[in-house]
């Protein structure tokens, strides 16, 4: 008797499945039937997010940032682009009532990506953390049938920003390599930081002062979320599974002392799938 085939994933599933794999383990709880929409709204996410991994000059990530605003107005309009991530999320918008304005937000956000400077200062990184993922968490209440509105609106964005501070934080040796860091200049100065020495990736104590100022900042807005976790309802915990998982990540960044090119955080964390596991089935996120 022939094995039985492997279920294929739908291209958007797939794609969050390799290049957005926390996510991923969050829709896993979400309800069957809003799986696939959760999917395309991450896919979307990613598309939009990787645009300055992809080109060559800033100019070429307009240009592509555009075509992605264009895709938003068609979908809008009822003439959605044929393109595997544009309609499947063109379907989602019409079944769930997504807010165009938050899809074209997160869209408006990457612009920041384009310019390799790092932030100014700590308030640049939250508003950078803020508009480049909170969008995506109310999006996906949405997506849920939890309209973002009082408190599940001022937890949406405490998540979000809490949960891309988390990832900056992950990302600095992958952008470091790219002659590239989010570091606010400020703090940088403030505690004798080197951007050069951070490009070569060589451990410094400057660094994980800044690090920790970033992640105390990032905690502070888990803490200000989880506060009000009671307003919300059950079915919100799939969109807010990511303030675990940003809670785990710096979690280990403190056990490495806060330097966030220590070694020991690359290697996979093989108890976060269960972590995740335990808030979703428990609710506190």
């Amino acid at each position: 008797m022939a094995p039985s085939a492997q279920p294929t994933l739908s291209y958007c599933l797939e794609t969050v499945r390799r290049q957005d794999p926390d996510r991923f383990l969050t829709l896993l709880f979400a309800p069957a039937d809003r799986r696939e929409d959760l999917a395309a709204l991450y896919a979307f996410n990613h598309e939009v997010a990787k645009t300055r991994e992809v080109v060559t000059e800033p100019m070429l990530g307009q240009i592509r940032l555009q075509w992605w605003r264009d895709s938003i107005a068609g979908i809008y309009e009822g003439e959605p682009r044929r393109h595997e991530v544009v309609q499947p999320l063109a379907q989602a918008a019409q079944r769930h009532g997504l807010d165009r304005a938050q899809l074209e937000l997160l869209v408006d956000a990457r612009e920041a990506d384009m310019d390799d400077a790092a932030p100014a200062d700590l308030a640049c990184l939250v508003s950078y953390a803020e508009v480049t993922s909170a969008p995506l968490v109310r999006l996906a209440l949405q997506t849920l049938g939890v309209q973002p509105e009082g408190a599940a609106a001022t937890v949406a964005a405490h998540v979000g920003r809490g949960w891309a501070l988390a990832g900056i934080l992950r990302a600095v040796p992958f952008l470091a390599r790219a002659h590239r860091s989010r570091m606010p200049a400020d703090l940088m100065r403030k505690h004798g930081a080197d951007e050069a020495q951070l490009f070569e990736l060589k451990p410094q104590p400057g660094l994980t002062v800044v690090a920790k100022e970033i992640a105390d900042a990032a905690r502070a807005e888990l803490t200000a979320a989880r506060r009000l976790r009671g307003q919300l309802p059950r079915t919100a915990v799939p969109a807010l599974l990511p303030a675990r998982l940003a809670s785990l990540s710096l979690d280990r960044l403190a056990k490495a002392g806060h330097d966030p090119l220590a070694r020991e955080l690359l290697r996979p964390d093989g108890l976060r799938a269960a972590r995740l596991a335990w808030a979703a089935l428990s609710g506190r996120w």
